[in-house]
């Protein structure tokens, strides 16, 4: 039983060490080619702009995304506004062009 044990273990740590070194392998860095453009994150400077329109607003930030309308790259910007005595906020969505 006892050789059962040691080999099992032994089985289970070669599985493991395989495993790290497989996806030690995987994680090799890629080199781009130099004639490909470099990505644009549009999400983030939605995110940005949002911040800059809710504050405009007077709310706050609830959702930022990248949309197209008309061929033209806009950012879909929703604000929730205050409610006037104590009444729940106001969802107001708002266009912005990307640029």
């Amino acid at each position: 039983m006892k050789t059962l044990r040691s080999h099992f273990r032994t089985a289970t740590l070669a599985l493991a060490a395989v495993g790290l070194l497989a996806s030690q392998a995987t994680a090799m860095p890629v080199v781009a080619p130099a004639d490909t453009q470099p990505i644009m994150l549009a999400a983030s400077d939605c995110y940005a702009i949002g911040q800059q329109v809710a504050e405009q607003n007077g709310g706050t930030l609830a959702k930022a995304s990248q949309s197209t309308r008309g061929g033209q790259p806009v950012c879909v910007i929703v604000v929730l506004v205050p409610g006037k005595d104590g009444q729940r906020p106001r969802r107001s969505e708002i266009v912005v062009p990307l640029n």
